[in-house]
């Protein structure tokens, strides 16, 4: 029996967001894989669709480890651990298909090679998933032959704000930013609010995030086995 892969987010915050997670999960179980249920709402209401779900079943975020601090937290308060016949995954991190990814989309948004470049993460509590925020930076660093600041929008310092005007201070008259975000949102209003040249879109809608998360899945499917 193939387990049912979980996708789990908070999509309470926005319509447009939940448009893009409900998409997301829907591309997902287009590639007939594995059956899929979308557990997007509030821990009481995830935790309600999770325990519907008969059968094996992995548990998989649907976001991206540091940049979505309400679904993190959410996650982290849904004590997995006491179910049966299941399994959870980490958050998507620093898959080196999906930095280069970023890295294609810094370009697309008009990112030159002087420009200076900030990776715009979320923040959260968990000292894991600022590692990870680290490591992306660093493989997109190398990725770019540049250096690659990182800012955040909540949680942590530097602020994305101070990131990019460090940059300006120090003699970059452009600044690109990687947003560091698996669907768009309104965050990206406050994105679109900096004093930079370019803003990438956020990762999903992408082929890339849908194989990744499949992997995942074949991954703690044979956990459970």
């Amino acid at each position: 029996m193939v387990p049912t892969m979980v996708l789990v987010a908070d999509d309470s915050r926005d319509a447009q967001r939940r448009d893009a997670l409900r998409g997301l999960a829907e591309a997902v179980a287009d590639r007939g894989e594995a059956p899929v249920t979308a557990a997007f709402g509030s821990p009481e209401e995830v935790r309600a669709t999770i325990r519907s779900v008969r059968g094996p079943k992995v548990v998989v975020p649907a976001y991206v480890a540091g940049g979505d601090v309400a679904s993190a937290h959410l996650f982290s308060r849904l004590d997995l651990a006491r179910l049966e016949n299941s399994c959870q995954t980490s958050p998507l991190g620093a898959v080196p298909s999906i930095v280069a990814d970023l890295a294609a989309r810094l370009g697309d948004s008009g990112r030159q090679p002087e420009d200076g470049v900030v990776l715009a993460a979320d923040g959260t509590t968990g000292t894991e998933e600022r590692q990870v925020v680290m490591d992306v930076a660093r493989m997109l660093s190398r990725r770019l032959a540049s250096p690659v600041q990182i800012g955040y929008l909540r949680t942590w310092a530097p602020s994305v704000f101070d990131a990019v005007d460090r940059l300006r201070r120090d003699g970059r008259e452009r600044v690109a930013v990687a947003a560091w975000r698996l669907v768009d949102g309104p965050d990206f209003e406050l994105l679109r609010g900096l004093d930079a040249t370019a803003i990438t879109a956020p990762l999903w809608p992408s082929d890339l995030v849908v194989d990744t998360l499949l992997a995942q899945h074949r991954a703690a499917k044979g956990r459970l086995s």
